[in-house]
This record gives C-alpha cells, structure tokens and sequence, in this order.
C-alpha cells in the first residue's frame, strides 16, 4: 500500500498581477504586429496573479544563462529546505525514513543533482536512492508520482520524498517574440512543491495503478530550444487541442481498472491553459467543478510546471479530502505530448506506530505562529500547507 500524502508548497514573494502583466507587454512590445492577438491570449488564460523568485524589474532582464543558473540553484538551495520539512511533517516522517528522493525541475541544470545535496544538507540517509527528473516539463509531477508508485511497488513498505521546483521566470528570453512566448510570458509562475508517498500508513491517495500515454509525432509541440542564452520555451499553436486527443488515454487506464473516469470523485489535473480543462469536462463528459483546484491553481499562480499536481492535491486536502474509499485520478501532461496518469482511492489511517517518528520543532514552525521568529524562508514568501 502506497499512499501519497498532503503535499506542501512554497511561492516566492514577488508577485504579478494580470493588469501588470499586460501593462508591460503593451510597453514593451508596442510595436509588434500581433499585439493585440496576444493580449487576447493572455487575458483569456484566466491567471490573476503569479509569483516570482525576483523582482519583475530582475526578471525582464538577461544577464546571461550562466548568471541564470547560478540564480537557479542559489534559490533553490534557500527555499527548497522548508518545503520538505512540511511535506515530511504532513507525512509524519523524518529524513532518515526517506528510502529514495526523485527530484522534478525543467527550469534549472545541477550536477550532481539536487539530490545530492539534499542528502547532504537534511540529515537523509547515504543509502538514500537518487531520481532527477529534468526533461519531461510539466508532465514530470505526475511522472515522478508514478515512479514513487513503480518504487514503493518494488519495495514494499519504502518511503519516497518528491520534490518539484520550477523557477519558470528564469525562463524568459527578451528577444522572443512569437505569439507563443508573449503567451508564455504571461502564463507561468516560480513554485515549490514537496510530497512524501508512504510505503505504509498515511493519510492521502492510496495509488493502485499508473500508466503513461505519448501522443505520435507530436514531440516538437511542446519543447525547449536550447542555446547560448539557455532556455526558450517553444509552443505549437495546435497544444491547445490536445485534450482530445489524451482524453480516451484518461478513460481507458481508468476503464481498464474498472472504473468510470467521468464517475469519479476527484480530478487532480495539470492546468497548462483554461482551454485544458475546459476540454476535459467536453471530452469526459463532466462538469467544470470537478476540475475547481486546478483552475483554482491557474487563476493564483498561472502554469507552475511540474508542482501543478501537487499544488492542486494540496487544496483538495486544504478542503478537508473526501470520504474514505473515494476514487479519484491524478495526471500531469507536457512535453511529447505526454499524459502521465495515477489512479487512487482517499484513504485517512493514522501512520504506523513502526515507521513513526517524533519531529523537532523547526523555527520556520515557529515563524508560521509568531512574526518576531527568525525565518529560514524570505520574507514575503508564501507557503501553503
């Protein structure tokens, strides 16, 4: 029995409007002749608001992919340590319970890995099992929950620790200016996500099954071009259909384990555009409600990439879960075009006296109770339980 429990998220402290976004777009591309369109686009995404790991004025400029990536770890490296604390608290485990650590960002480059430094840093064990997951974008939440299920599979009773961090602002390239990256630009958020999936006890999704669908020949829809200025995000103009074509992916895996993808009791789904969602409930015959931590997700904190899933799961715990023995389904999408699809049922147990243990008090505890507190996060940071 492998259940995933109540993640943990963290956003940064600097944070952009709607009004903002496109203010800036009218500014700084006042000229372009598919402005309008753009705007369009952008408005109709329905993101209100998106947090960033540095002030906007930082983030409209490119000091270079090197000066980027330096970014990239020196952030992660600040604010990831939080974030697993609480996803390790909410699972009732500590660092050295954790069997193996799968590690998901598309937005940055480290080796040796995150991993490693985790494990160095948070007091897990050297023995502790290494996955990064770099290249499968915003699939890759719902790609490392099913390889935590693969893993707790083959080793009854193991404990993995997911962690996704996507700094999607480190992203933005000044000089791109298709109508995919002005969309781009005002779609995505920086985000941390944690969550532990228990090999025993917990309370969350008990996983029972997992697949993966890739659409043929659809591998340059969504992708990065990589060159001297690091990342650009390039974007098909036909994604947006793609629901109709990942859709039957969704009900046969779900048919396949006896059960009615449209009859079930939650949808966890990655929200890479309202048009996503919107699809889903015509394809599966649904209704939008089903859908309502993913979007709500979108309007907060835009596309956050791979901790989409797990930022989504986490307001369905915030919610008070559902009733014991619901069914319900996980899945990320992204690059390839690819569907990576969990099916699991709610469970409430109190964790198993044998893999419990006592957990210290941290002073980001503290700070969550007390302002005056010392803060391991920065300022402003926004953290969600």
């Amino acid at each position: 029995m492998a259940t995933l429990c109540r993640p943990a998220i963290a956003v940064p402290e600097h944070v952009i409007t709607l009004e903002e976004t496109l203010d800036l777009a009218r500014t700084l591309h006042a000229g372009h002749p598919q402005l309008g369109l753009a705007l369009r686009l952008i408005e109709n995404t329905g993101v209100r608001t998106r947090h960033l790991v540095r002030p906007i004025e930082e983030t409209l400029t490119h000091p270079g992919f090197t000066l980027r990536n330096q970014v990239y770890e020196r952030e992660a490296k600040l604010r990831v340590p939080e974030v697993v604390e609480r996803a390790l608290g909410h699972a009732e485990l500590e660092a050295r319970d954790i069997d193996l650590i799968i590690y998901v960002s598309c937005t940055g480059f480290m080796m040796p890995s995150m991993t490693a430094w985790l494990i160095n840093t948070m007091g897990f064990r050297s023995d502790t099992r290494q996955v990064p997951i770099a290249q499968l974008g915003c699939a890759a939440g719902g790609a490392a929950v099913n390889r935590a299920h693969d893993f707790c599979r083959a080793y009854p009773g193991a404990n993995v620790l997911i962690v996704a961090c996507e700094f999607c602002s480190l992203c933005y390239q000044p000089t791109d200016l298709g109508v995919g990256s002005l969309l781009s630009n005002g779609l995505f958020g920086d985000a941390i996500a944690a969550a532990v999936m228990r090999g025993h006890g917990g309370t969350g999704v008990h996983i029972e099954r997992n697949g993966s669908h890739l659409v043929p020949d659809t591998e340059n829809w969504i992708s990065f071009g990589v060159k001297d200025t690091g990342f650009h995000f390039q974007l098909d103009k036909r994604v947006p259909g793609t629901m109709e074509m990942l859709a039957p992916a969704l009900r046969s895996l779900a048919g396949a384990h006896g059960w009615d993808v449209s009859g079930l009791g939650f949808h966890i789904v990655h929200a890479g555009g309202p048009r996503i969602l919107d699809d889903l409930c015509h394809f599966l015959n649904m209704e939008p409600a089903q859908f309502r931590y993913s979007r709500a997700t979108l309007t907060e904190r835009g596309n956050i990439a791979s901790a989409v899933v797990f930022d989504a799961l986490a307001r369905l715990f915030a919610d008070g879960g559902v009733p014991e023995g619901t069914p319900g389904l996980i899945a990320g999408f992204g690059p390839g075009i690819t569907a990576e699809i969990s099916l699991g049922s709610w469970v409430d147990n109190q964790a198993d006296p044998a893999r419990r243990r006592p957990r210290a008090i941290s002073t980001s505890d503290i700070a969550l109770v007390h302002p005056s507190a010392p803060r391991r996060f920065p300022a402003g940071t926004t953290i969600t339980e």
